[in-house]
């Protein structure tokens, strides 16, 4: 029951991220200040709040941002109506950002980088020190890809039409991301034939339990 249950969670949350996608690109490409665009805009920052909301150590956070975005859509509805694009584009950046910061700092002198982390975490103990290399390199491939992401986006949304950017961040960042774990799964396979393969469910995996997710 456990496994049905999980691959209906998934297949309900990938829907939900789709048709998210699909409106924002529609209210983008009409280029008209509409109610759904701005609350579709809010959307994000709602469900940030109910996740904090529903986790005991941070509720006061979530009922503090819950009630900032009631405020915000009360005041200034309008204003947000008229601005839904750049609001979209600066939660973009935020994300793009928090990743790149989240990969980044962890190749500072002393500390351990995210992808030796996760490796670890896969296979259970040390790696050697060919693997660890290499993990250290795909944690700096994944520093300049959340870069060049987040100039990309910012670029096209200043110089190009609001829809082709829309069309970038909405159709274009998750088949990129996945064509990142793509190449590197084959990568690897070249660099270290000899080392244990895992797959990118096994990542995840090993991300929520460093993350303290695991249920």
């Amino acid at each position: 029951m456990q496994q049905p249950f999980r691959i209906l969670r998934f297949a309900g949350v990938a829907a939900m991220v789709a048709i998210y996608a699909l409106l924002m690109h529609y209210v983008n490409a009409s280029g008209q200040a509409t109610t759904l665009g701005a609350a579709l805009a809010l959307v994000p920052l709602f469900l940030i709040g109910v996740a904090l909301l529903l986790r005991a150590e941070s509720r006061i956070s979530g009922l503090f941002l819950l009630a900032a975005v009631v405020t915000l859509a009360w005041w200034n509805w309008s204003l947000i109506k008229q601005h839904t694009g750049l609001i979209f584009w600066l939660q973009d950046m935020g994300l793009l950002l928090a990743l790149f910061v989240t990969f980044a700092r962890t190749l500072a002198a002393g500390r351990k980088p995210l992808c030796v982390s996760f490796a670890e975490a896969i296979h259970g103990g040390q790696l050697p020190s060919a693997h660890a290399h290499y993990a250290k390199q795909v944690t700096v491939a994944w520093v300049v890809f959340f870069a060049l992401m987040a100039l990309t986006s910012t670029l096209l949304f200043f110089f190009m039409p609001l829809v082709v950017w829309s069309f970038f961040v909405n159709f274009l960042t998750l088949p990129l991301v996945a064509l990142m774990f793509i190449v590197e799964y084959f990568v690897r396979h070249q660099v270290l034939p000899d080392a244990p393969q895992a797959n990118i469910l096994a990542a995840v995996k090993a991300y929520k339990n460093m993350s303290g997710l695991k249920h």
